[in-house]
């Protein structure tokens, strides 16, 4: 599904439909003709936020769109559903210690917006499981990877960085992963995922520092220092002003800040051994990411 104002070939593959979450009949085609397939629906709609203040398009994509999927895979008792949630919408610990899944969700256990229009959505998705829905649900950690052209925030700090653009990291880091990865466990998660259980889909924590390190291994590029958070947070009300008079997303906010400093190690280890999910070298997505934005062909799901 593709959103109205967007376009894709179909290619006898896949076949594209045009529509909105928030808007359920804009659904119903894509619901249509079923009978006689065993259909499994991979419900990835939704905005990934860093933003501090609430944007009422974020509750509604996020929470009141995947009610809508919800509500259209049990009228028309589809085979699966695999919610893409996030580890975001997982409570945070305040010393570092190794985050798993949990079973309960809700908004009052995480901080921030998008955290909690996460975290609504799955309870959501669990709660439809007692209606006899068998979905099963997958929290991505910090998602980066080629393919993108730098919509995602990680992506954008590499795109900054080979333009020379990025004058500085920040000292933190949080888990990220390979989109790449996500996508194949997220494919595991049809097979092998059984009804109601949730599996991380993470790597490791990576500073910041490493992340760029990787970047100047991989585009042979200038060394860039990292300033404390702290230093960073002095400047956010100029980052975001600049960022406002280019009308453009500013690379740092207060809440991705705050989730550079958080506990930010999770363990995949349950996907691991249910799903045989085993994320790459952050290296390689690095490489292949700064490859994609110079134009250069990556390898798509190897």
């Amino acid at each position: 599904m593709i959103l109205p104002n967007e376009h894709g070939e179909d290619d006898g593959t896949i076949s594209f439909f045009k529509g909105d979450v928030t808007d359920i009949a804009s659904l119903q085609e894509i619901f249509s003709n079923l009978r006689g397939y065993e259909v499994v629906v991979i419900h990835a709609a939704g905005i990934v936020s860093i933003e501090s203040r609430v944007i009422p398009l974020l509750f509604k994509v996020n929470v009141l769109g995947t009610k809508n999927i919800i509500e259209l895979c049990l009228i028309n008792n589809v085979h699966k559903l695999i919610y893409v949630s996030s580890v975001h919408a997982i409570p945070s610990t305040k010393k570092i210690a190794e985050i798993k899944e949990v079973t309960n969700f809700s908004p009052n256990k995480v901080i921030g917006p998008y955290a909690k229009t996460k975290a609504e959505a799955t309870q959501a998705v669990l709660e439809a499981v007692e209606q006899g829905l068998n979905a099963v649900v997958v929290h991505p950690s910090g998602i980066i990877g080629p393919y993108d052209n730098g919509n995602n925030h990680i992506v954008k700090l590499a795109k900054d960085y080979i333009s020379g653009k990025l004058l500085a990291g920040v000292i933190g880091g949080y888990d990220f992963v390979d989109v790449r990865d996500v996508a194949k466990g997220c494919i595991a998660a049809v097979d092998k995922g059984e009804v109601g259980e949730c599996y991380i889909l993470s790597n490791r924590f990576f500073t910041v520092k490493e992340l760029l390190e990787y970047m100047q291994i991989a585009s042979n590029g200038p060394k860039k220092i990292c300033v404390p958070i702290s230093l960073a947070k002095i400047m956010l009300p100029m980052i975001e002003w600049i960022a406002k008079i280019k009308n453009k997303r500013p690379l740092f906010t207060k809440y991705s800040l705050y989730t550079l400093e958080s506990n930010g190690h999770f363990s995949h280890e349950k996907a691991t051994k249910a799903l045989a999910y085993h994320p790459r070298e952050m290296r390689t997505t690095i490489a292949d990411t700064i490859h994609y934005l110079q134009g250069r062909q990556v390898p798509l799901l190897a």
